[in-house]
């Protein structure tokens, strides 16, 4: 078989896979799926999961990652998400390093380098950039912070502040860290921008001069990140697109290939456990309850009792 028959036979694979994704969505089960397409059950459901996984990898759905892809129920849960992601998603891009790509501090300190020098606003950039890394907070609710998160009225950075119930995706407030110098270099540098634009102002005695209630990060016309609900009513699920696609550009400026807003959350979930962080602690920073969903986050490497042993003395 030619190289072009091989492309095209994996075009129609992935196709038919996708096909198989949306049919369990929408509600259909392994076993009708798997008649429907003349395959065993087990093939649908390992296809089912790859392509899920791919999906999740590229389009960084908000409560869908790795972990969650493998359940059907959760899958349901995201199929407004998953419908939109589907619509311009190419699988070749998930072709990178697995999602367990775990982020170093050099390399962080690289893409901010690389991005300050290529982007067209740098310090909204790179504040964004670092926000991500320093908070474990998820893309949407960056989305959703506004500048009284970040400032105290007196102007000074809130350092001890709080993921409000509103803007955390589990619908419960959290504490929230602002620690890091180099977020505060250029979050400091972007809200002077954002001042001397005319966006968001307030007054000026107060909150450097913005609006305490306006979004923290703003677009170059003086908008906040687009947020779009989706469900059914009385539903809490939202998707924010613009700041995932910004993401997926500062990843690619800052050269960091193979890396998402989840392998992200795994790299900061890694440099908490250096610290000495227990699974309660990364829990109660990303806003994770239960403790083998953090485990699932990013698994600990469990040493054998001879390893433990090993020149013990």
């Amino acid at each position: 078989m030619s190289c072009e028959e091989n492309t095209e036979a994996d075009r129609d694979t992935i196709s038919q896979s996708i096909q198989m994704l949306k049919a369990v969505i929408d509600g259909e089960t392994y076993d009708a799926v798997a008649e429907r397409f003349s395959i065993s059950r087990t093939a649908v459901e390992r296809r089912i999961k790859a392509i899920a996984v791919k999906l999740s990898q590229v389009a960084s759905i908000e409560g869908l990652n790795e972990d969650g892809a493998a359940f059907v129920r959760r899958l349901r849960l995201h199929r407004d998400a998953i419908m939109v992601a589907l619509v311009d998603f190419d699988p070749k891009g998930a072709s990178g390093p697995r999602a367990m790509r775990i982020v170093s501090l050099e390399e962080i300190v690289q893409a901010g380098r690389r991005i300050k020098a290529r982007s067209a606003r740098p310090w909204h950039d790179l504040a964004l950039f670092y926000l991500l890394f320093a908070t474990g907070a998820r893309p949407l609710e960056i989305a959703r912070l506004e500048v009284r998160d970040y400032l105290n009225g007196d102007g000074t950075v809130r350092r001890a502040s709080e993921l409000r119930t509103e803007l955390a995706i589990t619908g419960k407030a959290r504490p929230l860290y602002f620690v890091s110098t180099r977020l505060d270099e250029a979050l400091g540098f972007y809200l002077e921008e954002r001042l001397k634009a005319g966006h968001g102002v307030g007054d000026a005695q107060t909150y450097r001069g913005l609006d305490p209630n306006s979004r923290l990060f703003m677009s170059a016309t003086g908008e906040g990140f687009k947020i779009t609900r989706y469900g059914n009513a009385g539903q809490r699920r939202f998707l924010c697109r613009p700041i995932l696609e910004a993401y997926r550009k500062l990843f690619r400026y800052g050269d960091l290939r193979g890396v998402t807003a989840l392998a992200v959350r795994r790299s900061v979930v890694a440099r908490l456990y250096e610290r000495g962080a227990d699974e309660d602690a990364v829990g109660l920073i990303l806003g994770i309850s239960e403790r083998s969903a953090v485990r699932e986050l990013l698994a600990r490497h469990k040493p054998t009792v001879e390893q433990l042993l090993n020149e013990l003395v």
